[in-house]
């Protein structure tokens, strides 16, 4: 036990000593072009969306970063032309992504995310008891940062969980989210 919290406390030092000065905190906001993937899907529209939230991003070497989010994230699916037809799903999402940088300002971005689901509606009509409550992804992009503060970026998210939840409807449902971002980080 003692070497546990020695080598716990030995981490959290080196973190607080070479993050220190390179912490970053800030926000950012975009779009989502949202859909749903999986069983008989054919049918089933993209939607356009907003993200929004809290970015911070802790350097772990040069070239190497850590970037916890907490996003509101619309996202969903359309089952026709007509705004009633469209299944709204909001969800409150926590992306871990790892940064990797190419060069100075740009990264590759990986890395799991979990959602939790605020809202579920159609038309006005609640359906969040049809959907579960969790669901869990992995998203890709490329992010830009300059030395302003000001980012950029672009990921998609694919669905990893089943997002169905009738028990009498055997279809499975993903999500599958594209988001382009626009950020600052303030210091």
């Amino acid at each position: 036990m003692k070497k546990v919290l020695l080598v716990a406390a030995m981490a959290v030092f080196w973190v607080t000593q070479v993050t220190a000065q390179d912490f970053r905190f800030g926000a950012k906001l975009g779009l989502n072009f949202a859909s749903i993937t999986g069983d008989n899907t054919d049918g089933f529209d993209t939607v356009t969306s907003f993200n929004y939230g809290l970015v911070a991003e802790v350097p772990l070497s040069e070239k190497f970063s850590f970037q916890p989010e907490v996003l509101y994230s619309g996202q969903g699916f359309s089952l026709g032309s007509d705004e009633s037809d469209t299944v709204q799903l909001d969800y409150l999402t926590v992306p871990l992504m790892g940064k990797y940088y190419l060069t100075k300002g740009l990264s590759l971005e990986a890395g799991p995310q979990v959602g939790f689901l605020v809202s579920a509606k159609q038309d006005d009509v609640n359906l969040k008891d049809s959907y579960k409550g969790l669901d869990l992804g992995v998203n890709f992009g490329l992010g830009y940062k300059l030395d302003n503060g000001l980012n950029f970026s672009a990921r998609y998210n694919v669905g990893l969980s089943d997002v169905n939840d009738v028990d009498s409807f055997n279809d499975k449902y993903k999500n599958g989210v594209m988001q382009v971002s626009i950020g600052y980080f303030f210091f």
